[in-house]
């Protein structure tokens, strides 16, 4: 049984101030797999102390010794693929092919575009006279969900990195371990004391005396709509900066055409993904009402190729990542049939022969109208929401009446045609048929939150501008 009970503070393995544990559940057992302390705002205060201290030097380093640091932790975290992997599996009960594969080939995709992007970014600019300078914000506050920990610690912890900041981290205290190995590997990296420090714990003991400290600069959080309200009103006094990446509801508009059945199908694949619990995910799909019958058969007959089981074995998905989430998402699904929609696979409870852990059934619902809860409600499990449009501008503005904003999707044949529809979107991220850029900005409309994230978008929220006016005589500059 794992048990982390120190924090990583000025480049040392600390005692807590006072020690508190929480248990760490495993969601396919339902066994505890670990231990960690929970950290309390006098631990917050010490590594924001060590964060400041640090600050001077590390703001002060160049490019070229940042692009070192970070090539350092790409070697590190590499070497750790194998425990970042056992985890992520352990901690939420991602899939090894998922965890090992694309949750941690996340973080070093998201590290290989920092370091790309920090050799040639463009920290000053002579414009006539004056000069614009992008300098480090500060000491950050990095707040982490536990549907993709690698992903969120890496957007966050990579760009404040390369841009010079000081950074206090604190994963979810439902997934730590992932945040615990990753400290491990900033250790073993080189990198220098009081730059990064971790600090394990929950909302109310970490979160709140994190986001609400004067000596932090900027908090980034991603979580739900809720916590981050929370998290904003705590930075309200301070008036820090504050980035936040909340919930979603995105909408998949099927185009009618040859590849409708195709699409559909993808669609369903894609939202069962990490067992639905993805902010971005496609859990409202769209399809022609008049081809409604072919949607519903195949996305009937994908739905049946999703196996649940195990995450150590072979299987699509598995668990749910803790309790809570689980009994969220059956009140919905129930929620669904009481509201009159049809379902077309899955339902209430656990597959058939799983008795224990967190399991949900890959369920797909049709006769579903935008004003249910079903639509209207973030459920974040491998549940999927199927409505019908009579023609494109319907489709448009069902998808649009939404409080979110943080994805839509578009699949269909003619290319033109889908980017008409995807400009029409209104989300921070639209992909069309399944495009994908690790430099492409990320983050949402409306409730979905505010900043980006990403690639050199990512870079600009660590970053104020001065401008210092004078800086050449006038004419001089050229």
């Amino acid at each position: 049984m794992r048990e982390y009970l120190k924090f990583y503070i000025g480049g040392q393995w600390v005692d807590p101030v006072e020690l508190r544990t929480l248990d760490v559940v495993n969601p396919a057992t339902e066994e505890v797999a670990g231990r960690i302390a929970l950290g309390s705002a006098a631990d917050v205060d010490a590594a924001v102390r060590a964060a400041r201290a640090a600050f001077a030097s590390w703001s002060a380093t160049t490019v070229r010794e940042r692009v070192e640091v970070l090539e350092s932790i790409l070697d590190a975290y590499q070497k750790r693929s194998g425990d970042f992997a056992a985890a992520l599996t352990e901690e939420m009960g991602a899939p090894a092919y998922l965890a090992g594969g694309f949750q941690v080939g996340l973080g070093v995709g998201h590290l290989s575009t920092a370091i790309e992007l920090l050799k040639n970014f463009v920290f000053e600019e002579q414009r006539g006279a004056t000069l614009i300078v992008k300098e480090p914000i500060g000491v950050c506050g990095l707040i982490t969900p536990w549907n993709w920990p690698m992903n969120q610690i890496a957007v966050k912890v990579f760009p404040a990195l390369a841009t010079g900041c000081t950074m206090v981290l604190k994963p979810s205290e439902n997934s730590p371990f992932t945040g615990q190995v990753f400290a491990e590997v900033l250790e073993a990296a080189g990198v220098p004391a009081g730059v990064f420090n971790l600090v394990h714990g929950d909302g109310p003991g970490v979160g709140a005396p994190l986001s609400s400290h004067p000596d932090v600069d900027l908090v980034s959080f991603t979580g739900s709509v809720r916590a981050g309200v929370e998290v904003a009103r705590n930075a309200a006094p301070t008036v820090k900066r504050v980035t936040q990446e909340l919930g979603g509801k995105g909408p998949n508009i099927i185009l009618d055409d040859e590849a409708l059945a195709g699409n559909v199908a993808k669609g369903v694949l894609s939202m069962m993904g990490n067992s639905g619990q993805t902010c971005s995910a496609p859990s409202r799909m769209l399809v022609p009402a008049a081809r409604m019958a072919e949607a519903l058969e195949a996305a009937a007959a994908a739905a049946a190729t999703v196996t649940v089981g195990d995450p150590n074995g072979e299987v699509v998905i598995g668990p749910v990542a803790n309790e809570t989430q689980f009994n969220k998402i059956q009140v919905l699904i129930r929620k669904g049939v009481d509201e009159g929609a049809t379902l077309v696979a899955g339902g209430p409870g656990r597959p058939d022969g799983l008795t224990r852990g967190f399991f949900v059934r890959p369920t797909v619902f049709a006769n579903v109208t935008n004003d249910m809860t079903i639509a209207r409600e973030e459920i974040f499990g491998p549940v999927l929401a199927i409505l019908g449009y009579d023609d494109l501008d319907q489709a448009v503005e069902i998808a649009n009446d939404t409080e979110y904003g943080l994805a839509g999707y578009v699949a269909g044949a003619d290319l033109a045609a889908a980017r008409a529809v995807a400009r029409r979107i209104r989300a921070g991220w639209v992909g069309i048929n399944d495009g994908f850029d690790l430099h492409c900005p990320f983050g949402g409309y409306k409730k979905s939150g505010n900043g980006r994230e990403w690639g050199e978008f990512g870079f600009h929220e660590y970053l104020e501008v001065k401008g210092i006016l004078g800086y050449a005589p006038d004419g001089a500059a050229s």
